[in-house]
């Protein structure tokens, strides 16, 4: 398997390469030079920037497992999320440049440390850079599943690049109103992009699968972040995903929203959601008729914990 994903990627990585002479790696299409080093929103060139690649054992229970994650976090985004929890890495783009043939070091690294897989944080803006990194990899003896972990903004003809490469997509499906996407993230088109990408996801690895240990194997896994006062649009994104993806879809249903970075800045957004929405939101999910995935528990003090599976596998 992994010399027919070396393959695809010895026939591919010059062809993703290309595409960062007039960047459209994400729907943004800031056709930017970035092999001169011309910046778009990402504000990153060629160079390939992580900011950490760890075990990681705070992930979904299928993607942590045992031994933990394999979790790479690659700095900067194409997102301007005002509440992002990890704006020093996404927006100011804290990490180490360097180079793909380090980065397919790192992944072989994470496997000899008892990786479950190799999760791509943040990726969409590397994809060409961690593509080479990958062939590399692979070429070396890498066999653990490829965890595509995204913000759900990303373009089809990216997504294309990486059929039959990714075993593992997690993409955020952050909003369904388009006012809500513009003001609080930067891109007015993100329900419609996103929706476009999860599709396709969905129609490269199907329905989320697990071996008989419980650890992810292949397939769709949606994180959905609860926002207060509804702006997240949880019940239109649980029947989008119920009617045109999958009722089998295993949903992450994320209470860990805190105002941070400036979400202060914007009264609807500047508190921790309350136990109530939180509960409506699980209620829309189970309304539309999904039955699978993992819930956070709240504190007493609003805070998210204990990420669990709460509804079983052939409910």
């Amino acid at each position: 398997m992994n010399e027919n994903k070396a393959e695809l990627l010895r026939e591919r990585t010059d062809r993703g390469y290309s595409v960062l002479e007039s960047c459209t790696l994400c729907p943004r299409d800031c056709r930017v030079n970035r092999l001169k080093g011309e910046h778009g929103v990402c504000r990153l060139g060629s160079e390939l920037v992580v900011s950490s690649a760890c075990l990681h054992h705070g992930e979904e229970p299928p993607l942590s497992g045992t031994r933990g994650s394999g979790t790479i976090f690659f700095g900067s985004c194409n997102l301007r999320c005002v509440f992002c929890q990890n704006h020093p890495i996404s927006h100011m783009g804290e990490g180490t440049i360097v180079t793909p043939r380090a980065l397919s070091k790192e992944m072989l690294s994470l496997q000899r440390r008892g990786a479950h897989n190799i999760n791509l944080v943040t990726p969409t803006h590397l994809v060409p850079q961690i593509m080479d990194a990958l062939l590399s990899a692979f070429e070396n003896g890498l066999d653990v599943p490829i965890v595509y972990n995204t913000g759900g903004y990303d373009s089809l003809d990216t997504l294309e690049l990486l059929d039959g490469i990714v075993d593992i997509y997690m993409p955020d499906m952050k909003y369904s109103d388009s006012k809500a996407a513009k003001r609080l993230s930067g891109v007015s088109d993100y329900p419609q992009r996103n929706r476009e990408a999860v599709r396709e996801m969905h129609r490269q690895v199907g329905d989320f699968t697990m071996d008989d240990e419980g650890t992810g194997v292949r397939g769709l896994l949606v994180r959905h972040l609860i926002l207060p006062n509804g702006l997240a649009g949880t019940k239109d994104v649980m029947r989008f995903i119920a009617d045109e993806i999958s009722q089998r879809t295993y949903i992450s249903l994320m209470s860990q929203y805190f105002p941070d970075h400036l979400a202060s800045e914007f009264p609807e957004i500047s508190r921790r959601i309350t136990a109530n929405e939180y509960a409506d939101a699980r209620a829309e999910m189970e309304e539309c008729g999904l039955h699978r995935g993992w819930h956070q528990n709240l504190g007493i003090d609003g805070r998210a914990f204990n990420i669990r599976r709460f509804l079983e596998e052939g409910r």
